[in-house]
């Protein structure tokens, strides 16, 4: 037997290891798969799924010298806002949030491009597996940064597979096979949601300016914000006001 005073020291111990367990952060419930491309990669995929019914599809692209990790903290908070997420590692990026992009590491191993258009095949095929994998499903479109842009581009070309689209900082970073994005932005049909850093605004404007869509948005946050969706990650100060312009514009979607 413990002497009283020694029982009380231990059970308090106890208490304080219990509760920093319990409030300890969880880890997004999320499933990694793999999907083949055409010219022999393998793309890693973490798949947010939310049980039951038929929830929208969000395709989550990352932004340069990123990768999957850009949506571990984003994901989830999609995920209770109603939506089903899959996120992969597009070709050109890096590493954030510890995780490796592994389609990166394949493609420079293997010498092949690692621009930002080079990527824009990496989009096409998750489309394909969302159209395959959730039939029934809207399927919306994410991109951020350089990816915003080419998001840009996949919406102008399979108006009707997706049902809407959202960029974080799209820029004209680069033309596609001879057109530049604001081209491309002139054939986006499906509404669009934008948003970027404040410093930012004035020049992506000339992008969401061209867009006939009848429902879009331009988010500008009051504050000096951030350049693409790390604008939401929790660390970020005033990311509760992207957040907010982004759950209006997803409402009409669940």
């Amino acid at each position: 037997m413990y002497p009283p005073k020694v029982l009380v020291t231990l059970l308090i111990a106890a208490g304080f290891v219990l509760s920093l367990s319990y409030c300890a952060p969880k880890e997004p419930a999320f499933q990694t798969i793999l999907l083949p491309t055409s010219d022999g990669l393998t793309i890693k995929a973490d798949v947010y799924e939310v049980v039951g019914g038929e929830a929208p599809v969000i395709l989550l692209f990352h932004q340069a010298r990123y990768s999957r990790g850009e949506y571990r903290s984003i994901a989830p908070h999609l995920n209770e806002l109603g939506f089903t997420c899959l996120a992969i590692d597009q070709r050109s990026g890096d590493k954030i949030k510890g995780v490796s992009n592994d389609t990166y590491a394949q493609a420079t191993k293997r010498e092949m491009g690692t621009d930002y258009i080079d990527a824009y095949p990496d989009l096409e095929l998750l489309l394909d597996h969302a159209k395959k994998t959730y039939p029934n499903q809207k399927i919306i479109i994410w991109g951020s940064s350089y990816s915003a842009s080419l998001a840009i581009v996949l919406a102008s070309q399979h108006p009707e597979d997706i049902s809407a689209l959202l960029t974080f900082s799209p820029g004209t970073y680069f033309n596609f096979k001879g057109k530049t994005i604001v081209d491309y932005a002139r054939l986006v049909q499906c509404p669009v949601f934008m948003t970027c850093s404040l410093e930012e605004a004035a020049s992506r404007r000339e992008i969401f300016d061209a867009i006939p869509a009848a429902s879009k948005t331009f988010f500008t946050p009051e504050f000096e914000g951030y350049h693409g969706s790390k604008a939401l990650w929790p660390e970020q100060k005033g990311n509760e006001q992207y957040w907010e312009a982004v759950a209006t514009f997803l409402d009409k979607y669940k």
